[in-house]
Formats: C-alpha cells, structure tokens, sequence
C-alpha cells in the first residue's frame, strides 16, 4: 500500500478496520470516497458524526434511540409484559421486519464468550433482570444466536430470571424455510428433530 499517498492509505485503513470489511473492499469503498464530489463525501462525514453524537441507548430496552426512550418502548400499542432478548440493534430490525411479534425488545450487545473475554457484566444483562424485576413481565423470549456463545447466554440469563417465576422461552432453530435437507449441517438438523411439532 506504499503506492498510494498517505491520507488515502490511511483511508483504506480505517475502512478496514470495519467488520466484514478485507483489504479488496476497503479499497475500493476509498476509492468510491475519493471520486464523490466534496459536499457528497462532506455528507456522508457529517452523517458519521451526527449519528456518533445523537444515537444513545435506550434507557429501557438498550435499543439504540435518538430520544431517551426509542420508539418501540414508547408505543403503547406494543405488549410490554413480553419481552425478546437479542444481541444486536441489528437483530431487532430482522425481527421487526416479520411483522409477527408485538412485544417489547432488549438488547445485550454481545453474548458471553469467556475465549474473548466476554462476562456477563460487559453486556447488558443487569439491565434486563432489573426489567423483570420490577414487574409485569410475563414471557422473556430469548433469540440469541444459535452458536455456542448465544446459547450459553440464554441459559445464564434463563437461570438468573428463574426466581422471578417469569416464563422464559427460546425461538426455535432449525431448517428454515425452503431449506433442503441435504444442505443442512447436522447440528441445524439436530436441533430441528428436537424441536418438531405436532401437526
């Protein structure tokens, strides 16, 4: 990278340094950058920071919100004595786009992983069992993902609410629809034939 000047290669870093994002792709979103005109490339700057410096956590759900509560947690057409755990903002907006669920989100930011020195006290767990402490919850779903790290996070968290005689449920896993069996790993497949249904 000595060939290019360094306020581009700096650039590339940086955009490296994003998840999901190799050396190829940093390139060429620098590249893209560098060929927008000045207020384009001036409007996506201002975008980062505006976004950096307005987006908190809700004080609710951990969501991330312009306000002090988000928009899910303030509609009180929603069902607030259910309550879906997940660990990213991103999980939310998949789970939104269902349109099946009608409950109230939290989100942990992250799952317990001990090989990344990950606990319980670096993600929001304390703010969830204060929630259910407080009353009025019914069901906590948890929609962790299904690796090990999101399981073990369901289970801790399913122990930690079990004194609060709150009903704590984890979405199923399985093969998804239009799936072909052939193609399924045999832990997905596992987990399918565990959790069938009657039909």
């Amino acid at each position: 990278m000595e060939q290019y000047a360094a306020p581009l290669r700096e650039l590339i870093e940086e955009f490296n340094k994003l998840p999901g994002i190799g050396n190829k792709t940093a390139q060429r979103l620098a590249f893209y950058v560098m060929n927008l005109p000045e207020e384009k490339s001036a409007k996506l700057a201002n975008a980062i920071i505006n976004a950096k410096k307005n987006i908190r956590y809700c004080s609710v759900c951990q969501n991330l919100s312009e306000s002090e509560v988000c928009n899910i947690c303030s509609n009180t057409a929603r069902d607030h004595s259910i309550i879906c755990v997940m660990e990213s903002p991103r999980d939310i907006m998949q789970m939104e786009r269902t349109n099946e669920y009608k409950g109230v989100y939290h989100v942990l930011h992250g799952a317990i992983s001990p090989m990344d020195n990950i606990t319980p006290d670096d993600i929001k767990i304390k703010e969830l069992v204060a929630r259910v402490a407080e009353g009025g919850i019914k069901e906590v779903i948890m929609a962790t993902n299904p690796n090990l790290e999101g399981e073990a996070t369901s289970m801790y968290i399913s122990k930690l609410l079990k004194p609060f005689g709150v009903k704590v449920t984890k979405i199923a896993h399985g093969v998804p629809v239009g799936g072909e069996l052939e193609f399924a790993d045999e832990v997905t497949l596992g987990k399918a034939l565990n959790w069938r249904v009657e039909i």
